[in-house]
């Protein structure tokens, strides 16, 4: 979906380079998700149960400043 590329390639150009660790290591965990997961935690149909992946999911649901 071009949506999915449009959000997760923003963030990684605009936000991962001052990533912690652990957020890099929840984004590639968001990324080995089946892709309707992915899809629907991004598009805002659903929200991750763990905390950690539901605040990097709303960053990156959030525009590029």
């Amino acid at each position: 979906m071009k949506e999915l590329d449009v959000l997760l390639s923003g963030w990684l150009q605009h936000r991962y380079p001052q990533a912690t660790s652990r957020q890099r290591l929840l984004f590639e965990q968001l990324l080995e998700l089946p892709d309707p997961v992915l899809a629907s935690y991004l598009l805002g149909h659903a929200e991750p149960f763990e905390p950690d992946l539901a605040a990097l999911v709303a960053d990156i649901r959030r525009p590029a400043r």
